[in-house]
């Protein structure tokens, strides 16, 4: 019989115990998925046919406002050249009325293009109800097959869907006493 050293069996518990704990740990992985939801959206006629009705909206505001601009401009020229010739109280209320004018369309453009303007606004109204769509999917999917992370590559979003028994928020709030 041979003999099997001090290190021989220190080395081979050593490994025994690093291939068990290889094996349990690939028992708990978290399984984690990546989707392109642009590519998804995308390959989606009514979300196309959204973002068409946006643009072509959109598109209509700025030339609309664009005109308007282009009036003021023209108010403003027209000023310049016959400022000479008014008194004080006539170029007063002409500046007046150019002011009034910018400010209208500056209003005009936040309530178009703001951040609660109406495009925002449509936009929620076309494309949420497909978003919707997409995120119930999603969920479905990672449910049934067993998916604890989906991250989405193509925006800074990152995270789309996880497992709720990976949500440590009361644990956590529990440790602040909160």
């Amino acid at each position: 019989m041979k003999y099997i050293s001090k290190t021989m069996l220190f080395k081979s518990l050593l490994f025994s115990a690093m291939f068990a704990f290889v094996g349990l740990a690939n028992t708990n992985a978290q399984r984690i998925a990546v989707v392109d939801i642009n590519a998804v959206l995308e390959g989606m006629p009514d979300y196309n046919k959204a973002q068409a009705d946006l643009d072509k909206t959109a598109s209509k505001w700025r030339q609309d406002i664009a005109q308007e601009y282009d009036k003021i401009k023209g108010m403003y020229n027209a000023y310049q050249a016959e400022q000479v010739l008014m008194s004080d109280d006539m170029r007063t209320q002409k500046e007046d009325e150019i002011m009034a004018a910018e400010k209208r369309v500056r209003d005009m453009q936040k309530d178009k293009f703001g951040p609660e303007g109406d495009l925002f606004q449509r936009r929620q109204d076309l494309v949420q109800p497909i978003q919707d769509k997409v995120y119930n999917a999603l969920d479905k999917y990672a449910t049934q097959k067993g998916y604890d992370f989906i991250f989405d590559k193509s925006s800074a979003t990152g995270l789309i869907f996880a497992n709720p028994k990976y949500d440590k928020t009361e644990e956590v709030k529990s440790a602040l006493g909160l």
